[in-house]
């Protein structure tokens, strides 16, 4: 049902060291060729030249490749999209899920996990298996590319992004319908929360002097009385 490097694809375990290059650096199988089926590191690329070769991201400890390459070979609509290193990724295959989502907002018509509007699907393999158990075949989402190229070298170095980077690109804007701004909206608000913080750690240092201020005059007081009120004799 699936093709060949499309069934590998889902199931290939990306990021390993390479044995043929274990003394080399940078030797973590990261590349895809789809003629030959195999992950590859940037060592073994010789042979593969004349190839379709797709480069594979890791995107908060899980496999992801770019939007753009991705639309080369298969129908991408309606799965969602995240953004690292100034890039577009979508999800190769699902994540798995601490607990069930629980709720009335969107969510993946696979595996349930919640997703932002209007999206179907949280990864690639999610709508591939939507399209097999609804359609019983893939005609109508894989495409037939000729030609696929990995990206400049140094355009894009592959690292891993933080689990909390993610979060906030999913609950502000991820859209991969977006009108291309959506690193100068990131950066806004990156420095429009950094003010903010610097705004309220000197309001809150404000706050703490006028409070503390009359603290300490109330006590210099208190003790003031003590020392001018006279003692009283003791009642036997």
């Amino acid at each position: 049902m699936l093709p060949q490097w499309l069934q590998v694809l889902l199931t290939e375990k990306f990021f390993n060291a390479c044995i043929i290059h274990e003394e080399a650096k940078k030797n973590e199988k990261n590349i895809y060729c789809l003629d030959c089926c195999t992950s590859i590191c940037p060592h073994c690329l010789s042979p593969h030249h004349s190839h379709r070769l797709l480069q594979i991201r890791r995107y908060v400890y899980h496999d992801v490749i770019r939007l753009d390459d991705a639309a080369k070979l298969m129908d991408c609509a309606f799965v969602q999209s995240y953004i690292t290193n100034s890039a577009k990724v979508v999800f190769i295959n699902q994540r798995p899920q601490t607990r069930q989502f629980r709720g009335s907002g969107n969510i993946c018509s696979t595996c349930d996990r919640s997703l932002q509007d209007p999206y179907l699907f949280c990864s690639l393999s999610c709508k591939i298996n939507y399209f097999l158990r609804t359609h019983g075949g893939l005609s109508q989402l894989i495409f037939d590319c000729k030609f696929l190229s990995l990206p400049e070298p140094g355009l894009d170095d592959g690292e891993m992004t933080p689990d909390s980077v993610l979060e906030a690109a999913g609950s502000t804007r991820t859209s991969s319908d977006s009108d291309g701004h959506d690193g100068d909206w990131c950066r806004t608000l990156a420095c429009t929360a950094t003010t903010e913080i610097v705004r309220k750690k000197r309001s809150s240092l404000k706050v703490c002097r006028s409070i503390c201020s009359p603290v300490s005059e109330v006590s210099a007081n208190l003790i003031n009385r003590r020392k001018k009120t006279p003692q009283r004799a003791p009642l036997y």
